[in-house]
């Protein structure tokens, strides 16, 4: 059965490897689960300094930092953990020490729930999927359930025909969760990343694709599912 509302968590972590993922990604997700009540804190790995994109003159490490400050304060995220892991080579990062980082800030947020993308990264990107690895080692250590955003085949399909991209989709029977978001204060938080969000990104024809659905799949269920 496919469910309709996100859990009643307390307190969430989003786990992302980039300054954005927490908007262009997870942002409508997010402000749903804080519109329940939830707190939500987000931990990302890199400064995302490594990006091809760069609409703003600068120091993308440091606009990135800036723009996603922005970004949380209009999602109403509550705590921001960024932290300086090389961007395009998590992978490269023994797991046991970022494990050993991650678990030390969870520790400090108390999550009984942890958001991520999808274990194919959803876009692809090998940085995603060692966050979402990351993500599901955390809930292992903290014994919480694992929750990923994730896209419909259809919508993966549509993108990459279109820009040649590659998402991974995942088929209708392996959807967990189709919640319908307002995505007012994720297009609020989009706009604060002005070095990433430029004219013709992908990411505009994939909120006008989702409309006004997300979907999501239990990596690794609570202890109480």
């Amino acid at each position: 059965m496919v469910e309709t509302s996100l859990p009643k968590w307390t307190q969430v972590l989003a786990v992302v490897a980039h300054p954005d993922d927490e908007s262009f990604g997870l942002g409508a997700v997010l402000s749903t689960q804080i519109a329940s009540g939830s707190v939500v804190s987000v931990l990302c790995l890199t400064h995302g300094e490594a990006s091809t994109l760069h609409g703003v003159a600068g120091d993308l490490s440091s606009i990135r930092e800036q723009e996603l400050a922005a970004a949380a304060a209009e999602l109403g995220i509550r705590n921001v953990d960024l932290l300086d892991f090389p961007d395009g080579r998590l992978s490269s990062i023994p797991t046991d020490e970022l494990l050993q980082v991650a678990t030390s800030v969870a520790r400090r947020r108390r999550p009984d729930g942890i958001l991520a993308f999808d274990v194919a990264g959803v876009t692809g990107h090998p940085d995603h999927i060692t966050a979402t690895a990351l993500a599901s080692r955390l809930a292992d250590e903290l014994d919480v359930g694992v929750l990923a955003w994730t896209l419909s085949q259809e919508v993966a399909e549509t993108l990459n025909r279109e820009f040649s991209s590659s998402f991974v989709g995942v088929e209708v029977a392996d959807i967990d969760f189709e919640v319908s978001v307002d995505r007012t204060r994720q297009r609020r938080a989009v706009v604060c990343h002005p070095s990433q969000a430029v004219p013709g990104a992908v990411l505009w024809r994939r909120m006008e694709l989702q409309g006004d659905k997300e979907h999501l799949r239990w990596l690794r269920s609570p202890p109480s599912h």
